[in-house]
């Protein structure tokens, strides 16, 4: 299979010059988490700068150098990434699959030329993961046992700086070897724009030092078993919208499943 078979065909894109609450707003709108950004130039017509994802949003919205700032007053341009990767529609799933490893990012703009034709994103490989080998394989051979979590009394921009350091998307809350939640990149992003909107600047450094998770976190998780399938679990990340689950057994979390963890595993099967 190729890229143009799965991909996004009507890619949201934002332009350069907005601020970033648009950019949010149309992320939920169209229940994405990145946006291609263009710019439209002298001849008029519209070129890919850039990409902004919610973790880029949440990096800046929680960094002391942008304090501050209003959200208004931070433009797309000022936070996304420029020169993003991107992929062709003849490109092999294999191929497009591997990039986004290598790189650490999750979705590709695809191109035709200059020429926006889709995204491609860890969403829709979940759709390739049906049928065999994927109702074989079961989730415990393929997730992840070490699992950085935080704690519910820990400061959000912890949470914050272990996401980006580690180059991960969420963080499991536990509290006395229990699962109390979930925190995400898009979590911090949605609750550092609404502090902003409604403290004053001259609080907004120190209040926003005073966040904790459990000020922001989901609770009540939805949670598998190690003997779920992975075609199971595509389904079920694809149905939720999830990035990740949980895995838990009668005594607590065992370890946690990721849409990363089945790029891996196309990767590795495409070869």
């Amino acid at each position: 299979m190729h890229v143009k078979d799965i991909m996004a065909k009507d890619a949201v894109v934002v332009d350069k010059d907005q601020n970033i609450h648009d950019a949010l707003k149309l992320m939920k709108k169209n229940k994405v988490s990145r946006l291609p950004v263009i710019n439209t130039n002298q001849d008029h017509q519209k070129e890919l700068v850039g990409i902004i994802t919610e973790k880029d949003i949440s990096l800046r919205l929680g960094s002391s150098k942008y304090g501050n700032l209003a959200p208004s007053h931070f433009h797309v341009s000022t936070v996304m990434t420029s020169q993003p990767f991107t992929a062709e529609g003849n490109q092999t799933l294999g191929d497009a699959a591997q990039l986004m490893l290598d790189n650490g990012i999750g979705g590709l703009t695809v191109l035709d030329g200059s020429r926006i034709i889709g995204m491609i994103t860890k969403t829709d490989f979940l759709h390739t993961c049906q049928g065999r080998p994927f109702t074989d394989i079961a989730v415990k051979e393929r997730m992840r046992s070490e699992v950085t979590t935080i704690g519910p009394q820990d400061r959000l921009v912890h949470a914050r700086r272990i996401i980006i350091d580690e180059g991960i998307g969420r963080l499991p809350v536990m509290e006395d070897g229990q699962l109390q939640g979930m925190i995400t990149a898009k979590d911090i992003a949605l609750a550092m724009m609404s502090f902003r909107k409604v403290v004053p600047d001259k609080y907004k450094p120190a209040r926003i030092r005073n966040l904790l998770v459990e000020d922001v976190m989901i609770q009540n998780v939805k949670t598998i078993t190690e003997e779920k399938t992975m075609a199971e679990v595509a389904q079920i990340l694809l149905d939720e919208n999830f990035s990740g689950l949980p895995v838990v057994d009668e005594d607590g979390m065992t370890g946690i499943i990721t849409k990363t963890d089945f790029l891996k595993l196309i990767v590795e099967l495409e070869k």
